[in-house]
């Protein structure tokens, strides 16, 4: 399959039957790296330079031609150039009429790279985070190390949320804003997984409830996992309804907007305290949301599916 022929993919695909029962889609890999090529492709200064210097050419707006890319990397050689050029073609850069461009492995090599996701390093000391503690009232704090923002109470030490953070999303912010972009990052994960789309290789995600998770002072959590890549994420049941419908209406028509209120600051998103086990066997609980006097209810089943809601 080309490259430069998207249609041949819809014609490599059966059209389906009609069924009651539709198979899942096959898509046609035309090429495939194992991990180990991956690496030895990407293990080359020269190539790496061609990417940087396709990024800094705008190969992601327009197709840029051999004679700029070859101008801007640092080899004598066209003949040695083009050879790394060509290892890259194919799974990481494609090439078309016009010249090369990024394929979407490509482009999330160079956003790792060079945005110093792989290759930087970055802390963060003590700073104040709005909100109160979900388990004593007290004030909340941010710090960050090792690769992941943590936001917790300073007086009895109860984490709100910890979540892995490109140390690049630090750089030319404030607090206040490195919390903000924070808040929608991780609430993004949150929700992509509980829609059952995989944060990181967008593979299927099975959701599921479990009693008295591992490593967790929650009595009953949602496990979140990925098959094809291995991503596993944990997370109360309160954060996985932060994008349903009847949660986001509930908290609009009382001033609240959940798109853009740190979803920290909602004991329900943190913490299990609003939440309670209806049933063991299948496994179902019932968050109680309390707004202005009101309380929204929603039962959750096994799956991390909504089958009730009703307002009190």
């Amino acid at each position: 399959m080309s490259d430069s022929d998207p249609e041949s993919a819809f014609r490599a695909t059966p059209a389906d039957d009609g069924g009651d029962d539709p198979e899942p889609a096959r898509a046609v890999r035309s090429e495939s790296l194992v991990p180990a090529e991956v690496f030895s492709v990407l293990g080359n200064d020269t190539r790496v330079d061609i990417l940087r210097a396709m990024r800094d050419l705008g190969a992601d707006e327009r197709p840029v031609g051999f004679t700029e890319l070859f101008e801007r990397v640092d080899v004598e050689d066209s003949a040695n150039f083009n050879y790394h050029l060509q290892r890259l073609t194919g799974h990481f850069v494609r090439r078309g009429d016009d010249g090369y461009s990024f394929r979407h492995p490509g482009r999330k090599v160079v956003s790792a790279i060079f945005a110093g996701s792989l290759t930087e390093r970055a802390q963060l000391g003590f700073f104040p985070a709005d909100g109160d503690c979900y388990d004593c009232g007290g004030d909340l704090h941010g710090w960050y190390v090792d690769d992941t923002l943590t936001i917790g109470c300073v007086d009895c030490a109860a984490v709100q949320v910890s979540y892995p953070f490109p140390s690049g999303g630090l750089d030319d912010r404030t607090t206040e804003d490195l919390l903000e972009a924070f808040h929608h990052y991780v609430r993004h994960h949150y929700c992509l997984a509980a829609d059952g789309v995989c944060p990181e290789c967008t593979g299927a995600v099975e959701n599921r409830l479990v009693r008295d998770p591992a490593d967790s002072d929650l009595d009953v959590a949602v496990e979140h996992a990925c098959e094809r890549c291995g991503y596993r994420l944990q997370s109360t049941v309160g954060v996985t309804l932060l994008d349903d419908p009847n949660v986001l209406v509930f908290h609009s028509e009382r001033g609240v907007d959940l798109n853009a209120e740190p979803f920290w600051r909602f004991d329900w998103c943190v913490s299990d305290a609003r939440t309670a086990v209806v049933s063991e066997d299948p496994l179902r609980v019932e968050l109680a949301l309390p707004r202005d006097g009101d309380t929204l209810r929603v039962r959750v089943d096994e799956d991390v599916t909504v089958t009730e809601t009703s307002v009190e």
